[in-house]
C-alpha cells in the first residue's frame, strides 16, 4: 500500500487546520470521500440525472442502470444474492426498517437481547417495539477483555428470545466481537438475528452467507461513501416477512382507489425516490476499497494499532479502555486522563 498515493486521493486532506496538516481521525463518526466517489456524483448530476424505475427514456435507462449495478456491487462484497440488497438511508433506517417490520410477530412475553454497548441505532428502536409489544429486553454484559460475555449470552438467550441484536464491532471502544458464536447460539432457539456491521465493512471482510444471520446492516459514509445512503441485507424470506416501514411509490404491484399489493422485495422496502447519486458514490466507494484490498487495509490498521497501542504509554495517567492488544479490534479507542476533562482532552 502507497499510504502517500492513497492519501493524495482525498482532496479534503490538501489543507492545514491550526497551521498544520491535516490528520483525520473520525472515521468511525464518518470517513472522507476520495475523490473519484466525489467526480462519480459530480458525473451522475451533470450528465445523466435521472430518477430510477421511472422512465423509459435514456437518462431514466442509464441511472436505472447504473442504480442496480450497485446492488450487484454489494451483494459481491458481501457475499448476498442481488435480490438481498435493500438500500436505505443508513443504519439507524435500516435498524427501524427491521424492527417495526417485525413488530407484529413480536408477541407479549417475548424477549429481545442486545448488549450493553450497542449504539442508539440499535437500542432505541428496540426500546419502542419492547414498550409497544410488551416484549422484555434482556443486555449481554462484557467480559474482562471487554468483549461480549459469552457465558452470560448462554444463560440470557432461551426459548423466549424472539430477537438477537448486536454490533460486530463496538463504535466506542472497537472491540470485534464473536457475532459467528452469537448468532449459532440464537439461531438453537430459532430466534431472528440482527447485526450492527456498520464499523466493520471498512475494516474486516464480512460473509454474509457463511455468518448465516437473518440481517446485516451497515452505512455508506463509514465506507467512503456519500451520506445518507446504507444497505439493510437479509436472507430473502427473513426480508419477505418484514412489514414496509413506508408506502408509496416504487413498492407498488398494482394500486386501486381502496387497495393496493406491493411488488416483491427489495423494492417492497424501498418506498419513495431514492438517494440515487449516493447509491452511484457507494458502488464507486466498493470500487476503490476493492481495488486496494481489504486485506490490505486490515494489515495496515494493525500497525497503526500497534504504534499506537505502544506510544500511548508515554502519556501519563491515562486510562485506556478495551482491549489492549492488536487481536480482535479495529482503530477506534476511548481513554481518559487523570484529572482533565474529557472535553478539554478533546480540544
Amino acid at each position: 500500500m502507497n499510504i502517500r498515493k492513497i492519501r493524495k486521493d482525498f482532496p479534503i486532506l490538501n489543507q492545514k487546520v491550526n497551521g498544520k496538516r491535516l490528520i483525520y481521525v473520525d472515521n468511525s463518526a464518518t470517513s472522507q470521500k476520495p475523490k473519484v466517489v466525489i467526480n462519480a456524483i459530480n458525473d451522475y448530476y451533470s450528465k445523466y440525472n435521472s430518477n430510477v424505475h421511472r422512465g423509459i427514456h435514456t437518462l431514466a435507462q442509464k441511472a436505472t442502470t447504473q442504480y442496480e449495478q450497485v446492488r450487484s456491487k454489494v451483494a459481491k462484497f458481501v457475499n448476498c444474492e442481488k435480490e438481498e440488497v435493500v438500500f436505505t438511508k443508513g443504519t439507524t433506517n435500516s435498524m427501524n426498517i427491521i424492527a417495526f417490520g417485525l413488530i407484529d410477530e413480536i408477541k407479549s412475553g417475548d424477549e429481545i437481547v442486545l448488549s450493553v454497548s450497542e449504539h442508539h441505532a440499535n437500542l432505541v428502536c428496540w426500546q419502542e417495539v419492547a414498550k409497544r409489544c410488551k416484549a422484555k429486553l434482556r443486555f449481554i454484559g462484557l467480559n474482562k477483555n471487554f468483549e461480549l460475555d459469552l457465558e452470560q449470552a448462554k444463560k440470557i438467550i432461551n426459548k423466549k428470545t424472539k430477537i438477537v441484536s448486536v454490533s460486530h464491532i463496538s463504535n466506542v471502544i472497537g472491540t470485534v466481537n464473536s457475532i459467528d458464536k452469537i448468532n449459532k447460539l440464537a439461531k438453537k432457539y430459532k430466534a431472528i438475528t440482527v447485526f450492527d456491521v456498520a464499523q466493520s465493512m471498512l475494516h474486516k471482510k464480512i460473509d454474509f452467507k457463511k455468518l448465516d444471520a437473518d440481517f446485516i446492516c451497515f452505512s455508506g459514509h463509514k465506507m467512503l461513501a456519500p451520506m445518507g445512503i446504507g444497505c439493510l441485507i437479509g436472507k430473502y424470506n427473513s426480508l419477505e416477512k418484514l412489514k414496509p416501514l413506508e408506502y408509496g411509490g416504487d413498492m407498488i404491484y398494482d394500486v386501486q382507489l381502496e387497495t393496493s399489493t406491493y411488488t416483491k422485495v427489495p423494492q417492497k422496502l424501498e418506498s419513495g425516490t431514492p438517494n440515487v447519486c449516493a447509491v452511484i458514490g457507494l458502488g464507486v466507494a466498493i470500487d476503490y476499497i476493492n481495488k486496494i484490498g481489504i486485506n490490505n487495509i486490515e494489515k495496515y490498521e494493525k500497525d497503526l494499532i500497534k504504534y499506537f497501542l505502544e506510544r500511548i504509554k508515554e502519556v501519563n495517567n491515562l486510562t485506556l479502555y478495551g482491549k489492549k492488544t492488536v487481536t480482535n479490534r479495529v482503530s477506534v479507542f476511548s481513554f481518559n486522563i487523570k484529572g482533565i476533562h474529557s472535553h478539554d482532552i478533546s480540544q
